[in-house]
């Protein structure tokens, strides 16, 4: 029972925790973006919907600004890559 305990603290450390969610805006913005680089309309609503529950707000700009062309920092890179593998996962049946 007491390494249960012991291992809360480093459970609690491994589950992200956002601000708030995307919003409506944020989504609509990902989808036009993503149609101006792919015109793959189920492709760019899968990711537009998925992003809505794998990314915060201040995240979900963050790729979208990437999505434009822009630099992520290097801080950014291992979230930004574990979002475009798990919007992957989700979206890949679908497209």
């Amino acid at each position: 029972m007491k390494r249960l305990i012991a291992c809360v603290p480093l459970l609690l450390l491994s589950v992200p925790v956002f601000a708030a969610a995307p919003t409506a805006a944020q989504k609509d913005e990902f989808y036009r973006v993503c149609m101006d680089i792919s015109e793959n309309r189920t492709l760019c609503a899968c990711k537009a919907d998925a992003a809505m529950s794998l990314i915060d707000e201040r995240f979900m700009g963050v790729v979208i600004a990437a999505m434009k062309g822009g630099s992520l920092a290097v801080s950014e890179s291992v979230t930004y890559d574990t979002y475009i593998r798990r919007s992957n996962q989700v979206c890949k049946p679908n497209y």
